[in-house]
């Protein structure tokens, strides 16, 4: 289970006073169905979803630790991956498998607020990150000669350190901008996790203002990264035009299948987070998707579609590292 403390140190300074104010200490879910039966099925699916997620970003994270001809500026950012989307599913998925067996489903307020950071910190990071992907597949086909010069792992590094940066100072404006909200009733969250669009509909005053700083925050990130990837791979799809058969065949397996992971995350992402009015039945179809499927096929679309990788993998099993 992924258990969240109650938040401490810098919090509690910045916000004792709001705090002070809150009257609701423990929050119910109304989850994804009243259906017993339903319950049960889903409980057994996402289950197994679940862990096949932790297998399989696992094993590609081992698979490139101990192959050394994948310590590379691609698989060295597709590890880091595989490490947001075992942490990203595993913010929700498991309080989710417990609440489909509990007929009262609850969180306490702290451990929502907790939710809500690590469910944004880790969404955002992997945003930037499937950005910086697209970058350096636009350096490694566009500027092949420049490439160990501009990708070195010392740059690679650097982008990490700032893509979690990044990730904490969003969920950070994100987490304050909803518990600074006063929250004395209703308690019941229409959904099976903590986020923002849910939770600060039940905060008891006008929530406009602060609905759309949010939806301003997710959305222009979003949307700016959305619009930077399509620009990287409209270049690399025009210059492609000028290279072999065989090196179009290469980069076009590699942009794909980025590309489709691009797709499977950020256009529930974009669906969610850039409507200040949301249908909370259909946001939590798409929230499944997103938080439950996506991290599982991310490490299957590139396993399956990535000759290197199952290369790496098979001869890992000959040498009985797993």
């Amino acid at each position: 289970m992924f258990f969240f403390p109650p938040l401490q140190g810098p919090f509690i300074t910045l916000w004792m006073d709001v705090l002070n104010q809150t009257r609701v200490t423990e929050l119910v879910f109304l989850g994804l169905t009243d259906n017993w039966v339903l319950e049960i099925v889903f409980f057994v699916a996402f289950s197994i979803t679940y862990v096949l997620t932790l297998l399989g970003n696992t094993l590609i994270i081992v698979t490139i630790v101990f192959t050394s001809r994948l310590h590379t500026p691609m698989y060295f950012f597709l590890s880091n991956l595989s490490f947001i989307d075992i942490c990203h599913s595993s913010v929700t998925v498991p309080k989710m498998l417990q609440g489909l067996l509990l007929e009262r489903k609850t969180i306490s307020f702290d451990n929502c607020i907790a939710q809500l950071f690590f469910l944004h910190l880790f969404a955002c990071a992997e945003i930037f990150l499937l950005t910086i992907m697209a970058y350096d597949r636009y350096v490694a086909i566009c500027a092949p000669l420049h490439y160990s010069n501009v990708m070195n792992m010392t740059v690679c590094v650097q982008l990490v350190f700032a893509l979690w940066l990044g990730g904490t100072v969003h969920s950070l404006v994100q987490t304050f901008l909803t518990i600074r909200l006063p929250y004395c009733g209703p308690n019941i969250i229409d959904s099976y996790f903590c986020d923002v669009p849910p939770v600060i509909k039940l905060a008891c005053t006008d929530t406009y203002l602060t609905g759309m700083l949010i939806v301003s925050n997710s959305g222009t990130i979003s949307l700016t990264c959305f619009l930077a990837l399509v620009t990287s791979y409209t270049i690399i799809l025009v210059s492609l035009r000028k290279q072999s058969a065989e090196e179009r065949r290469k980069a076009l397996s590699t942009c794909s299948s980025h590309f489709m992971v691009v797709a499977f995350f950020f256009g529930p992402c974009i669906f969610i987070y850039t409507r200040p009015d949301t249908s909370f039945s259909i946001d939590k179809v798409v929230s499944v998707f997103y938080t439950v499927v996506t991290p599982l096929l991310n490490p299957l679309i590139y396993t399956l579609r990535n000759r290197e990788v199952k290369s790496a993998m098979k001869h890992l099993r000959q040498r009985q590292v797993f």
